[in-house]
């Protein structure tokens, strides 16, 4: 295009010469809502929610009206006006997955594809494609499809790394599915599928494709039945079985789901030889599905398996390791509540699935890259002791640095630079080893973007603070948001204090006076606010009044420490959400998420915790009472039908601040010293005669912490592989006197208050 044509004048015309609004009458209407910025809305975004609302269209388009079909779980709650799913779609412009996105992954260490497995035990083995799903069609009376089952038994096993085992039932039948990967004699990983059914009348098992997923529609163009009795679905490699199926059933979309011929076809249900032409089929709409059959007799458990490659034959094998190998050196929660021990065993398997070299928010929907999901997450890695893999992640980091010094996932998102930066330090601080000077150099560059784009930034509430941004979504329309500026605060606090490691006393000193000059701007911002809104806390921006967004700022108490700002406004600030902010006992986002959300629950209740309000618990319960049977949390809980209703269905960063808090509950890191047991139950104390926690990795050196109760008196041991001058400990377990004590691997008694 040539930037001299009237473009503007031109497309304006042309929408009011066909009875459309003014596009850019309407743009600048919608833009007051938000502060002017250099970039309105991060194209990666935009084209994200393209793809995402494209689907809804097709979804909108043949799922509605072909509701005789065998669709997801989501789909059969969410369009049941029965159901407390329901959504009336009148007026909707496509139709997603708003009430059940929830969803658990099964993979090998070092594996970069993920299967999912649905509420339902509905498999889908590659990322966004097509599903697997078992059904038991009896000689007589109804089909039993899982998905259209209200209630179900899932859970996750660990005996073959990650398995998922699914129960659904009704009366005189029973089907159970399991899906787990694992390593081939061939070293290539293997998806692992089996049904059981056991059934008081005779009938048959049905392992059925279908053209869906937990987000809706996924084209299948061909299924075909290979000359050595495999099942081949477009270009993916074939699915072989245990046993030759009884019969293969296939059909388009011209001649409906194969559901409906299973039921009236006489032929099927006299249980006839397969016949022989039944080779495939080829659907010209993206909808063929597709089946086969095992004949299941009255009194008698069948069980059927089948196993698909994940990674063609002609393609190089990943590198993978065994879960015990993975999760080698990791910590281990040992407590009188086994949902919470089970929570963590089943995040630390979260974070490594998703960190096979990048490091992803979720295996599906969030199966991309954001910095600051990426670092916060490596937080819970650093914390687990799984360094090499954080360390990994850091290193790509460069590759995605601009040339000006700007580390781009998305943009317009200005709290990256701080984060990398942060969590660099962080690592550093956890393994006593410096990051080779190539990295520093990125570093600095990323340093020197923060310093000169707030100085961007004059007049105002909002002088020498970072530019107006898109920011973290869950936060509003474009703002000068505090969330960015203090995470630029402690990046440039972590380059200090990473170049005064190295002795580089002069870059030290620049950064750490960066810092600063920057905080004073930040006090002045704060000072500057209304005192209507100042009585209440810090809000999400100088221009915002307090509403949910204001969840942001208080990441200067956690994870960063920036005492500066002070501990009465964080606690303003965590009373103000309390009040105001919570559904069911979390904390409910308001903006963009509309749901319960257990990243931010844990954020608040760690903010409570380390200023000794006991209302932290209350937080933590509620988080693992929304966690779903496998042990993962989508990014927003529905509050009616506790689904998902945001996001990816497991979502590391929810996973690794689990990991977090369990941490937290037995040590906390402080500049200068630990702080033992704070946040340890009180109900574990009268219930309890041991309780620990770790190794767990600290700036001192990986730490574990053990209560143990003898003679009626309680003991803490605190065993550290310090890793130079041992740190203070001030113990504050509850209902005990705090007190300074050594850091040794001997026992020291607890006094009870008086």
């Amino acid at each position: 295009m040539q930037s001299w044509l009237p473009w503007r004048y031109l497309l304006r015309r042309a929408a009011r010469s066909r009875g459309f609004i003014d596009p850019f009458e309407f743009l600048a209407r919608l833009r007051q809502f938000s502060q002017p910025s250099e970039v309105q809305e991060p194209i990666e975004l935009i084209r994200a929610g393209v793809v995402f609302h494209a689907r809804g269209l097709i979804n909108t388009k043949v799922i509605q009206n072909n509701l005789d079909w065998v669709w997801p779980y989501w789909v059969a709650r969410q369009f049941d006006p029965g159901d407390d799913s329901f959504l009336p779609r009148a007026f909707s412009f496509s139709h997603v997955n708003l009430t059940h996105r929830n969803w658990t992954a099964v993979g090998v260490p070092g594996l970069e594809t993920f299967p999912i497995i649905d509420p339902r035990g509905m498999v889908t083995p590659r990322e966004d494609r097509w599903s697997l799903d078992w059904w038991f069609l009896p000689d007589e009376g109804e089909a039993f499809y899982p998905s259209q089952t209200k209630e179900a038994r899932q859970r996750l096993a660990f005996e073959r790394g990650l398995e998922v085992i699914t129960q659904t039932s009704r009366e005189g039948l029973d089907l159970e599915s399991r899906a787990w990967v694992e390593v081939g004699d061939d070293g290539r990983p293997e998806l692992r599928l089996e049904g059981r059914i056991s059934s008081q009348q005779r009938g048959r098992l049905v392992l059925a494709v279908r053209p869906a997923n937990p987000e809706g529609i996924s084209f299948i163009d061909e299924i075909q039945r290979t000359t050595d009795n495999r099942l081949a679905i477009g270009a993916a490699p074939p699915i072989r079985f245990n046993a030759a199926p009884s019969r293969w059933q296939f059909s388009t979309f011209e001649t409906g789901d194969i559901s409906g011929q299973l039921r009236d076809d006489p032929a099927i249900a006299a249980g006839e030889a397969p016949r022989e032409a039944e080779t495939g089929v080829k659907c010209s709409a993206g909808l063929a599905t597709g089946g086969v059959i095992y004949p299941v007799s009255a009194g008698e458990p069948r069980v059927v398996a089948a196993s698909m490659p994940l990674v063609a034959e002609n393609t190089a094998h990943p590198i993978t390791l065994s879960w015990n190998d993975a999760l080698a050196g990791t910590p281990k929660l040992n407590a009188p509540q086994a949902d919470w021990i089970f929570l963590h065993e089943s995040a630390l398997r979260t974070l490594v699935l998703l960190s096979p070299g990048e490091i992803y928010p979720g295996p599906y929907t969030y199966r991309r890259f954001w910095f600051r999901d990426a670092c916060l997450i490596m937080n819970g890695l650093i914390a687990a002791n799984l360094h090499d893999r954080a360390r990994r992640a850091l290193e790509r980091f460069p590759a995605r640095q601009r040339s000006d010094g700007y580390f781009h996932s998305q943009e317009g998102e200005w709290d990256a630079n701080g984060q990398v930066l942060w969590i660099a330090d962080r690592l550093e601080r956890a393994t006593g080893s410096l990051l080779p000077a190539t990295l520093m150099r990125s570093f600095e560059r990323g340093a020197q973007w923060v310093t000169r784009k707030r100085a961007k930034s004059k007049g105002g509430r909002h002088a020498g603070l970072l530019p107006p941004g898109f920011s973290a979504e869950h936060l509003g329309p474009n703002d000068y948001y505090y969330w960015d500026d203090f995470w630029g605060i402690a990046g440039l606090k972590a380059i200090g204090a990473m170049y005064e490691r190295r002795g580089d006393i002069t870059r030290a000193a620049r950064y750490t006076n960066e810092a600063t000059a920057f905080w004073f701007d930040l006090r002045n911002s704060l000072a500057a606010l209304p005192k209507s809104v100042a009585e209440s806390g810090m809000p999400a921006s100088p221009y915002r009044r307090m509403d949910a967004g204001a969840i942001g700022s208080l990441v200067a108490d956690y994870p960063l420490h920036i005492d500066e700002a002070g501990a009465q406004t964080f606690v303003k600030t965590a009373d103000w959400l309390w009040k105001n902010c919570r559904h069911d006992g979390g904390f409910f986002q308001d903006i963009i998420h509309s749901g319960v959300n257990a990243y931010l629950t844990l954020a608040l209740a760690q903010t409570f915790l380390r200023h000794g309000d006991e209302r932290y618990l209350g937080l933590i319960d509620s988080v693992a009472k929304h966690a779903s049977p496998t042990g993962h949390w989508p990014e927003a809980i529905h509050p009616r039908t506790g689904g998902g209703c945001m996001g990816d269905g497991q979502h590391a960063w929810a996973a690794a601040e689990w990991i977090l808090m369990m941490r937290a509950l037995f040590v906390r890191e402080e500049s200068e010293h630990l702080v033992v047991g704070a946040g340890v139950p009180k109900r574990w104390f009268e219930k309890s005669e041991q309780f620990s926690y770790g190794p767990t990795a600290t700036a001192w050196g990986p730490v574990t912490i053990l209560f143990t109760r003898r003679g009626g008196h309680w003991f803490v041991k605190i065993d550290g592989a310090w890793t130079g001058q041992p740190p203070r400990v001030r113990l504050e377990a509850p209902g005990f006197q705090p007190e300074w004590a050594q850091p040794v691997k001997w026992e020291t008694p607890l006094v009870a208050k008086l």
